[in-house]
């Protein structure tokens, strides 16, 4: 039996997981490399007090983000979908002086709160927000435009749209991030259905039509942790 085999035999013997060991070990790396952060705990209790749902990324996936758009050296991020503001807030901690991030979301109510956030955690001179359906607000942007960075976490029946448009105003070089692709493994599952939330096929377009895009590198990374069972695409415009 070759290498391979017996590392391919193994994986597949190893005892399942579950939501509380992912929750577990997310909580012991924070501990270590996501500091407790008043600022931000503020922006999701104030996100809470309004009745907003408690949907954004976790602690690690913004921690990637904000060490994301450093590692690029990003000036200019667009967001499609701010919520409460909590991805937000790493990012914008992200941009230099001078840095600016674009946000855009459908929800008056969402964007007003994040608004808040901003200011409370000294970024608002940083982030500006457009309250409206998103893809009419990307095709509004001039493809001169340039960002260096698009990070894509709103309804999944239109990030097929959303990543077109957003390919369009991304340098050559830039990254765009995509959440929610894997849903619990729902994506790839075309038998009954497990998890009733779940809304895949926008994901598959998406997907497809990146198989046959020679304008992108992509790849999907799955995760899991205290936000369960999911992962991001991941890709680069030539």
């Amino acid at each position: 039996m070759s290498d391979s085999q017996t590392y391919e035999l193994s994986y597949s013997q190893l005892p399942a997981t579950s939501y509380a060991d992912w929750d577990r070990t997310d909580t012991w790396f924070n501990s270590f490399l996501v500091p407790a952060d008043p600022v931000l705990d503020a922006g999701v209790a104030n996100a809470t007090k309004n009745g907003l749902l408690d949907i954004a990324v976790s602690a690690s996936q913004g921690k990637f983000l904000y060490l994301l758009a450093k590692s690029l050296g990003a000036k200019k991020i667009v967001e499609v979908g701010t919520l409460g503001g909590y991805s937000t807030t790493w990012l914008a901690r992200a941009l230099p002086e001078g840095g600016e991030l674009l946000g855009l979301e459908l929800e008056a109510k969402h964007a007003k709160v994040a608004g808040e956030n901003m200011v409370n955690a000294g970024l608002g001179s940083k982030v500006k927000f457009i309250v409206g359906p998103a893809l009419a607000s990307l095709k509004e942007i001039p493809t001169s435009t340039k960002f260096d960075l698009a990070f894509i976490d709103a309804d999944w029946e239109s990030i097929a749209e959303y990543f077109q448009e957003a390919k369009r105003i991304v340098k050559s070089g830039g990254v765009i991030i995509v959440d929610n692709v894997v849903q619990n493994g729902e994506v790839s599952n075309f038998g009954e259905k497990r998890a009733e939330w779940a809304e895949p096929e926008g994901v598959r377009r998406l997907v497809k039509a990146i198989h046959n895009d020679n304008e992108v590198e992509a790849t999907v990374i799955g995760t899991v942790g205290s936000k369960g069972y999911d992962g991001f695409l991941y890709a680069i415009r030539k």
